[in-house]
């Protein structure tokens, strides 16, 4: 049974055997079906005394079919005329999938450095559940993972909008099971996350050490795989470089596929060059092609960032694409992308990697774990920026340096001691540069 109208198929073959090609096509030429919602199936008629007539006389005969089908019982839902638009916007709301444009396969560039994930990825979507499960991509940040990842909801979604897709970030996951125990809505959230056709996590590195989100992980993992549900991981590294990862995690992704994508070469660079400037209506000379993708090396961001600064250049200020112009543009790039960050940037992310608020670590808590935090805050503004110790210190309500100073020399010995901490903090600082 590979689709919905695979099973839809089934019923009107057990229904055409009990009933007179007349009664057939009356009630059921211009029924469509319309989606699986759990163990219900759900059917449009345009007309509402004709779903009427299909729920209340044949709704036996339909329920007993799928039930053979699927050897469990079956619900259903006939919907009449215009009660599909409110269907279609409930489901659409339903999925978590961010805005797709420009993230599809068809505007990934294929080269050496990413030839595998993308295959991988286009076999996964072509037929989620079957091929590779789970499939985890890996590679540094500006690569191209989470363009892979949503191309894969994309394609899905637009072969069978009625896949119920869910896309959450590692670190979201931590925040949103957070709340969800403070509300006391945690059946929600589990069910949020273990009722999807197809499960996308981005940045899976961020659960790596926090042991109930872990544990809760788990369990969603677990759900989706044993019902063949596809789920899809990206990760700035593999699961064997993640000290804090929960060894049962570890496990299962990689007892699935492993794809790593690598900094593109020369000749991807300059076609990746060509594909985004044509994008933006913006016409580059081979030299100036070259130039670019010989300047911006590692990152796929970066040499979008100079396509769109020179796009800029020439809208705005009309101004003509040269050496010079390009010069500009890379230097503006790389300025950009070495920024120093703030402090309340530093203490926001250092409060989310915590489940945290910031107010709580630049306060008087004294609890182990804020404690622990405030640390970690104050010696990643001492590694980032260029804050005296006085100037760290009145950003936690005026602590004085002693203190401050206490605190950073004591995550410094844990980060040369203890690889937890040191992945802690490169996972911190991973989300503040991102």
């Amino acid at each position: 049974m590979n689709s919905l109208n695979d099973i839809w198929q089934s019923i009107l073959d057990v229904l055409s055997a009990k009933l007179t090609p007349t009664a057939m096509k009356t009630w059921f030429d211009d029924c469509t079906p319309v989606g699986l919602d759990g163990n219900s199936l759900v059917l449009h008629s345009p007309n509402e005394f004709k779903g009427n007539i299909i729920a209340t006389r044949y709704g036996s005969i339909i329920k007993e079919a799928l039930s053979e089908l699927f050897s469990q019982d079956f619900e259903l839902q006939v919907l009449s005329g215009d009660e599909i638009r409110d269907y279609e916007v409930k489901k659409k709301a339903e999925n978590s999938l961010p805005e797709t444009a420009g993230y599809t396969f068809d505007d990934f560039i294929v080269g050496n450095s990413n030839r595998f994930a993308h295959a991988a990825a286009v076999s996964v979507a072509e037929n989620p559940g079957v091929t590779y499960n789970p499939l985890f991509i890996y590679g540094n940040s500006g690569l191209g993972k989470t363009h892979l990842l949503r191309a894969i909801g994309q394609y899905i979604q637009e072969k069978d909008p009625t896949k119920k897709i869910a896309y959450i970030k590692g670190d979201d996951f931590t925040v949103q099971m957070v709340k969800a125990i403070q509300e006391g809505s945690g059946e929600e959230f589990r069910s949020k996350y273990r009722n999807v056709d197809l499960f996308l996590v981005d940045d899976i590195q961020f659960i790596a050490g926090k042991q109930a989100t872990q544990n809760e992980f788990f369990h969603t993992f677990n759900n989706l795989y044993e019902a063949g549900h596809q789920i899809v991981i990206t990760s700035d590294r593999p699961p064997m470089e993640m000290s804090t990862l929960d060894d049962r995690l570890r496990t299962r992704f990689e007892g699935g596929l492993m794809a790593d994508i690598q900094p593109p070469d020369l000749e991807t660079r300059m076609a990746i060059t060509r594909h985004k400037s044509a994008q933006r209506g913006l016409i580059l000379s081979n030299e100036a092609v070259e130039y670019i993708a010989e300047k911006i090396t590692s990152n796929i961001r970066q040499l979008e960032g100079v396509i769109n600064r020179l796009t800029a250049y020439k809208e705005i200020i009309n101004d003509v694409i040269t050496t010079e112009s390009v010069d500009r543009a890379i230097k503006d790039v790389i300025r950009t992308g070495s920024y120093i960050p703030t402090p309340d940037v530093i203490i926001r992310e250092t409060a989310r990697y915590y489940s945290l608020s910031s107010d709580e670590i630049r306060g008087q808590n004294r609890s182990k774990q804020v404690a622990k935090a405030r640390q970690v805050s104050m010696y990643l503004m001492r590694s980032l920026t260029n804050l005296s110790l006085q100037e760290i210190g009145a950003e936690y309500q005026d602590r004085n340096h002693a203190t401050v100073l206490a605190s950073i020399r004591k995550v410094e010995d844990l980060v040369k001691a203890d690889p937890v901490m040191a992945g802690t903090i490169r996972d911190i600082t991973s989300n503040i540069n991102s």
